[in-house]
């Protein structure tokens, strides 16, 4: 098959979203088909670009997306003026140094956007539908998550081209932009989603959440797990570390849980049932982030545990396995409807159990990889407490760690997930 994946990129950040693109593309590439990935907004960040067949442009760049949505002269700017503002370099750049992935900004933007050639940025669309056309047809389009909706009417009219597209959290951002636009915003992507073939949700629970906030047929939501590329670390003996250390992976925010985080290793110190215990915090730390995690390791100093909180942002690949295999547990305990947590099964490959909270896709993922234990959401006082049994109980962890370890790499991996994924194109192709 020819395949074309549209993504949007970050400009200068990791997201799970973008990694588990990339290895899928990777994935469905390795099993003989054509894969391209046209990034949108802004550049994509990967761990492995050189392993990704990724266009060099970037489409609908986030510049004039904005400058557009806010100046309606703008709207008509001369294409070459259009494409010096979409140069990769100048988006990384821009992205950077202000919110342009962040909900709270993007309310009246993000509904115009969902509303395709009905909105205030029909223009950006048209062009990229038109360096589209130029190319071989591709079999199937696959959008990389359903807030691309709005382009779906117009590719399908301007290609004939069957598009499927991927459920990966999409509700924390819609839920997240102020009102009246969220309201408005479901409504339309609602709506717009008619224009899809068919939809991949990366969880169970997940893909059930869409279906009903967006009244999609139960037929038209397929379940694939994702996978990772595991192979680094399966090559890895599980670890063993001589201090007792907490990990934390994700970006570094109040919505993934790192306050409840902290507070739970606190708790931990405080009962000095873990000597030596240590908290290790790993991940994407953004310029808006910065007040968060000073707040959080001013808190620690005043109690006393300052040398035993270590930050460790925006590190690469090899740093991140590095990091991995330093832990003896992790823990995200994201506050929201997380739709999957790749961070999870990078834990697991490396042989790391993790404590996750009982709600979202975490008992989802828990049950299907027996890879560590549930904690109340919200609720430090229980995440210590379980935390607490793991870090006092080796063979116990050891036990989990490994059960997690085996599941990852059996019924994981990208290569799994390509399958599952080019069946369903197949099929939809196939129509």
């Amino acid at each position: 098959m020819k395949i074309l994946l549209l993504t949007p990129g970050t400009g200068h950040y990791y997201c799970g979203s973008c990694l588990r693109d990339a290895g899928l593309a990777r994935a469905l590439h390795g099993r003989g088909n054509d894969v391209q990935v046209v990034p949108l907004y802004l550049p994509l960040v990967l761990e492995d670009p050189g392993s990704v067949a990724v266009n060099g442009t970037v489409h609908m760049g986030g510049i004039n997306m904005y400058l557009q949505h806010k100046l309606p002269l703008l709207r008509h700017t001369p294409r070459v003026l259009a494409n010096l503002l979409d140069r990769p370099r100048l988006l990384r750049w821009v992205s950077s140094r202000t919110r342009m992935t962040e909900a709270p900004d993007l309310g009246s933007l993000t509904v115009s956007m969902l509303r395709g050639e009905e909105g205030r940025q029909a223009g950006e669309l048209a062009k990229l539908i038109d360096s589209l056309a130029r190319q071989p047809r591709p079999d199937v389009i696959c959008l990389s998550n359903v807030m691309l909706a709005g382009m779906a009417r117009r590719l399908k009219e301007a290609l004939g081209t069957p598009i499927v597209a991927s459920l990966q959290g999409e509700a924390p951002f819609l839920d997240g932009l102020p009102e009246p636009f969220a309201e408005e915003a479901w409504s339309v992507l609602s709506e717009r989603a008619r224009d899809i073939d068919a939809f991949v949700a990366v969880s169970r629970w997940y893909g059930e959440e869409m279906r009903s906030r967006l009244g999609l047929p139960a037929d038209a939501v397929k379940v694939v797990h994702n996978g990772i590329d595991a192979q680094e670390l399966a090559q890895a003996t599980p670890p063993d570390p001589p201090q007792p250390t907490i990990g934390y992976l994700s970006r570094m925010c109040a919505g993934k849980g790192l306050p409840t985080l902290v507070e739970a290793f606190l708790a931990l110190k405080e009962r000095e049932s873990v000597p030596d215990l240590r908290l290790r915090v790993c991940g994407t730390q953004l310029v808006e982030d910065r007040p968060l995690v000073e707040e959080l390791q001013e808190r620690v100093a005043r109690a006393g545990c300052g040398q035993d909180l270590e930050v460790l942002p925006n590190v690469d690949r090899s740093t991140k396995l590095d990091f991995l295999r330093s832990l003896s547990v992790l823990s995200v305990p994201a506050t929201y409807g997380e739709s999957f947590g790749l961070y999870v099964l990078e834990a697991l490959a490396a042989g790391v159990p993790v404590v996750q909270p009982r709600h979202a896709a975490f008992p989802e993922l828990l049950e299907a990889t027996g890879g560590g234990l549930l904690c109340e959401p919200d609720d430090a006082g229980d995440l210590a407490n379980q935390l607490e049994r793991l870090l006092t109980d080796g063979p116990q962890a050891r036990a989990l760690g490994q059960q997690g370890r085996l599941a990852v790499l059996e019924r994981f991996t990208e290569e799994r997930m390509a399958e599952e994924v080019e069946a369903l194109l197949r099929a939809v192709i196939a129509g």
